[in-house]
């Protein structure tokens, strides 16, 4: 296999190196966390927790798991592997962090376009049933439940840091990145699904499409846009295309029933791939 487990794990509670011993990952310190018997490793403390069972719930998993290996953001996917193999050194084993990962789908791509290299992957999401689904469709990444603001991981041990549509904490990714290692950004466009908006919605807000701030610490090394086409089928495929977004959760009761009443869809999808090094 030309991918693996990422193994530069750090204690959740003080920093430490991990290291595998038996069924858990242990520090010098005593504290240790089991191995699942899906192979993931939950590493999110319970006092560093905001809510019992923080993140994505199972349903929204499992809508987007259905929705993504259908295959309706494959150019996205695509894109974001393209410039990963770009970015990623040769010569050596590369290692690859997806904060926020999700069920995994872009890594598992990531993976199948791989090739000869070799690459060292870990996924790290705040919800634990998105770990779990992970887990279950690709045991040759390491799969932990983390958080963005506390990244699991020792300084200074990535080559490339993705975040998907998720919540970027660059003081973190700044800190587990190599020297000119890159972070890989991608996120929601001023048109992307906007139809869907302007169903669920009573009105639109002003798109700001001012490009994000390069971060303390990086330089930009270039941007993209994705824009294409989407139609979605049936009522199936928009109810978990809405229901795996934060618009589920921010339309009205009103706006929702429109949308569960749509027997089809056309969809304009709209990101903005960005890229920044570590300086």
């Amino acid at each position: 296999m030309t991918t693996m487990p990422f193994d530069a794990l750090a204690c959740p509670l003080d920093g430490g190196p991990l290291a595998p011993i038996d069924n858990a990952w242990r520090c010098e310190n005593g504290h240790s966390f089991d191995v699942a018997r899906q192979g993931y490793v939950h590493l999110l403390p319970v006092q560093k927790k905001r809510s019992r069972d923080p993140g994505d719930s199972k349903e929204m998993v499992a809508a987007r798991q259905r929705f993504l290996n259908a295959g309706f953001y494959g150019k996205i996917a695509d894109a974001v592997s393209n410039l990963s193999m770009q970015a990623l050194p040769g010569g050596r084993t590369a290692s690859v962090l997806d904060a926020g990962c999700g069920e995994g789908y872009y890594l598992r791509h990531l993976a199948g376009m791989a090739g000869d290299r070799s690459l060292a992957m870990i996924g790290v999401d705040i919800s634990k049933w998105a770990i779990l689904a992970a887990s279950r469709q690709n045991r040759h990444s390491r799969w932990v439940v983390g958080s963005n603001a506390n990244l699991p991981v020792l300084p200074e041990s990535l080559d490339l840091v993705l975040c998907l549509f998720g919540f970027p904490v660059y003081g973190e990714f700044l800190r587990v990145l190599r020297p000119g290692g890159q972070v890989l950004q991608v996120d929601a466009g001023a048109d992307h699904l906007r139809e869907l908006r302007e169903i669920i919605y009573p009105e639109l807000k002003p798109a700001n499409e001012a490009a994000a701030a390069v971060p303390a610490g990086f330089r930009s090394v270039g941007s993209q846009e994705i824009r294409f086409d989407l139609f979605l089928p049936d009522g199936n495929r928009i109810a978990d295309l809405l229901a795996m977004t934060p618009h589920f959760y921010r339309a009205s009761a009103e706006g929702l029933e429109k949308a569960a009443a749509l027997e089809s869809l056309a969809v304009t999808v709209n990101a903005t791939l960005q890229r920044f090094e570590k300086v």
